[in-house]
């Protein structure tokens, strides 16, 4: 248990990991930038510390504040820092799949994680039934007794922003000797934390809002048991798949106003929902914070507020989508989302194309929107101006 682990969201944010360096008496971790450590003897490591592949203090700081965050109070949890978000999905993949093995995972899985399933996992072995994870029997019909040891899920999902009960997936996974993996890139453990709802593993890509800034690529796992947090740091070590300090020390900034950031795209998302709610163009605005959205109630238990991310449908079809991603100014046309800047994107041709047609597929006419922290005002008008 750490010493911050009482403390609020937002002051384990700052300070959980990060005590001032014993040297200098710096308020913010150093980066450290090295590749060895001087040992004290042959065997003799110094603080723990070798070669920057095993362990880094930069990379160290961000992984305590990560467990901090996502399981606080949680005997033997561990947060690891991994290269990208899908080196640390495939990490875990190495240790909770295996050849002859099985996975369940949602029917609107993001794109880059079917990929990783169906392209890599696949060939390698490990088989997997994708399913609609609001259907509990659905997903007890899709477990092989005796095989499947995964259940993977994202809540909220991207694009579709489908909210799933961690709660009863937890006890499904668990009866049949599952491990349930949430990916909680887009609630952010300010807004969810999966842990506390039965989740074994949580899954970052950390390049989104915990990094925040658009200027790095990263990814996590926080692991509650620490047997299984053991055996992924192990492969940690021994795939490589690591982020420099630089990196670790660029996300370990942005999580410090995580809380705040969190605040505002959550504001700025429902200026925008009601916007195209009332919009005679839009067809459907899919967002969790919506009380005829499927999964309200299920957001309303799990999360502390709805987040960021919007997705709507417009009349016309994929041409006018397409058209409507190039008429906003405020809001870039492009890919990734979490960042402090707005963002726009057809998921069909841009981030989901790796499922095209597959049962993955998402509409054709859909429209995602990373909701920033820029003047509501603005990106009330710049949206307005695209839907006309």
């Amino acid at each position: 248990m750490d010493a911050w682990d009482d403390s609020g969201f937002n002051t384990r944010a700052i300070h959980a990991g990060q005590e001032p360096d014993p040297l200098t008496g710096a308020v913010v971790p150093p980066v450290y930038q090295v590749s060895t450590f001087a040992q004290d003897g042959v065997g003799g490591l110094r603080n723990g510390y070798e070669y920057s592949r095993s362990g880094n203090p930069t990379r160290t700081a961000l992984e305590e504040c990560l467990v901090s965050l996502e399981a606080p109070g949680i005997t033997g949890a561990r947060g690891l820092a991994f290269a990208s978000g899908l080196a640390a999905e495939d990490t875990l993949l190495r240790v909770i799949g295996t050849p002859g093995g099985h996975a369940v995972i949602g029917n609107d899985t993001y794109g880059g994680t079917y990929r990783l399933f169906s392209k890599v996992a696949q060939p390698w072995g490990l088989d997997h039934t994708a399913v609609d994870l609001t259907n509990l029997a659905a997903v007890k019909a899709a477990i092989v007794p005796g095989r499947t040891s995964i259940v993977w899920a994202e809540t909220p999902t991207n694009p579709l922003l489908t909210v799933f009960d961690i709660a009863a997936l937890a006890e499904v996974a668990h009866a049949a000797g599952a491990v349930l993996v949430i990916d909680n890139t887009f609630a952010s453990p300010y807004l969810q934390q999966p842990i506390a709802h039965g989740a074994d593993v949580v899954v970052h890509s950390t390049t989104k809002y915990l990094g925040g800034h658009s200027d790095v690529v990263g990814g996590a796992l926080v692991v509650a048991d620490a047997d299984l947090a053991n055996r992924v740091a192990y492969h940690q070590n021994a795939m490589g798949s690591v982020p420099g300090p630089w990196d670790s020390w660029l996300v370990l900034r942005g999580i410090k106003t995580l809380g705040v950031r969190m605040d505002r795209h959550c504001a700025n998302a429902q200026a925008i929902v009601e916007l195209l709610t009332q919009h005679p163009r839009v067809t459907a605005v899919l967002y969790p914070g919506l009380s005829d959205h499927p999964g309200h109630a299920v957001a309303q238990r799990q999360m502390n507020n709805f987040g960021g991310m919007v997705s709507f449908r417009v009349a016309g079809g994929v041409d006018e989508a397409v058209a409507i991603c190039g008429r906003t100014t405020v809001f870039t046309l492009g890919e990734s989302l979490g960042g402090v800047e707005s963002l726009i994107e057809h998921p069909g041709r841009m981030t989901h194309a790796s499922v095209a047609g597959s049962t993955l597929e998402v509409p054709d006419d859909l429209i995602r929107l990373s909701v920033g922290i820029e003047n509501v005002d603005d990106l009330l008008a710049d949206l307005t101006k695209a839907l006309q």
